[in-house]
């Protein structure tokens, strides 16, 4: 490793870990510190804290390697320029492109670590998470899971399952109806129970009384646990239903999400915007950890400058650029959802857009 390589990574690894440590924390202030505090007052134990706070963080984490480089270019290219030594390297006969390209290793480096970590540690984490926080909603006396809101669409049923709340833990769902439908979606029956039960493949059981609503007839059945032969059994299992009206992506692997997205196409049991999310979800999974490289370029060329300028400036670009990011990534998947976007060009157009920046950027600085 050259002289001039060895100089810049020295400088971009302390700040890196520092951006790290400070985006996870300001991350998981904002999505979940009201929650921990939450469950504090309500006397849950601090193990159970600690291991929910270790589940949440992975996902987190990975989230912020890319902002991290982002700052630590910022800041160490900020300081080697305050000290004059960018104008020694120039002076040299190193080119900007060549004086950054450690940063562009190092980052391609943040960029494969952060697909490892959202592929093989974030998905079985975020699970157990999501479980975690069903039981301990349970203990606290709130509502048990989310509602839900499922389309069935199989070879002899047609109908829409809604239930008021889920319970992944016990397998049971609470509130729950389910309307079947003609081929040409004409509504036959509706069927309302308390709460369901889930007992093995295509067994769900009624717990306690139910109404039975035949459209055509007219008229109400009284039913108490016994399945009505009117209604076709609901075949999916609560995984099934946790995919369908679950909109984490984060519990996902690539491959577990492109098995969901040919599930639904091909059964047509998934919404439109549910299987866009999906494919959101599956590009995204490729352009977040690419992200830390347009960021690591990004910091690095803009950390160049002429002026004297202090640490406060580049956590000030920082903030700036990051927002301008997410702003962009949130309008994208508003309009990937819509079906504005193919959902591939709405995951990589940021990417793009800070590409086109970056070499902009570096070309001017060059020149």
């Amino acid at each position: 490793m050259k002289q001039i390589d060895r100089l810049v990574i020295r400088e971009i690894i302390g700040p890196w870990l520092f951006g790290v440590a400070l985006f996870t924390a300001l991350l998981f202030a904002g999505l979940y510190l009201n929650r921990v505090a939450d469950y504090v007052v309500k006397g849950v134990p601090p193990n159970q804290i600690v291991q929910l706070t270790l589940l949440l963080l992975p996902a987190i984490v990975a989230k912020t390697f890319g902002m991290a480089i982002l700052l630590a270019g910022l800041l160490a290219f900020g300081r080697l320029s305050s000290d004059s030594e960018v104008v020694a390297l120039r002076a040299a006969g190193a080119s900007i492109t060549r004086i950054i390209l450690p940063v562009i290793v190092f980052s391609i480096g943040i960029a494969a670590l952060t697909l490892v970590v959202n592929e093989q540690i974030v998905p079985p984490a975020a699970n157990r998470a999501k479980v975690l926080l069903i039981e301990l909603a349970e203990k606290g006396g709130g509502v048990t899971g989310e509602p839900i809101h499922v389309l069935i669409n199989e070879k002899d049923t047609n109908a829409v399952l809604v239930a008021r709340s889920f319970n992944l833990a016990a397998r049971t769902m609470s509130d729950v109806s389910v309307t079947t439908y003609t081929k040409d979606r004409k509504p036959t029956s509706i069927l309302l129970a308390k709460e369901m039960e889930f007992r093995g493949v295509g067994d769900w059981h009624i717990r306690g009384e139910s109404q039975l609503i035949l459209v055509d007839n007219a008229y109400v059945i009284r039913t108490n646990e016994a399945w009505p032969p009117q209604v076709p059994k609901v075949s999916l299992s609560p995984a099934d239903i946790m995919t369908a009206s679950n909109n984490d992506n984060d519990v996902y692997s690539m491959a577990e999400i492109k098995r969901q997205i040919d599930r639904g196409k091909r059964d047509g049991n998934l919404e439109k915007s549910r299987i866009a999310n999906l494919e959101y979800g599956f590009w995204n999974k490729i352009s977040v950890p690419l992200a830390a490289i347009i960021f690591g370029t990004l910091g690095a060329v803009l950390g160049i400058r002429n002026a004297r300028t202090g640490t406060a400036t580049g956590f000030a670009m920082a903030v700036g650029i990051i927002f301008g990011y997410m702003l962009i990534a949130n309008f994208m998947n508003v309009w990937a959802l819509g079906g504005v976007l193919p959902a591939w060009i709405a995951a990589f157009l940021p990417l793009v857009i800070g590409f086109v920046c970056a070499v902009i950027i570096m070309w001017r600085r060059n020149a």
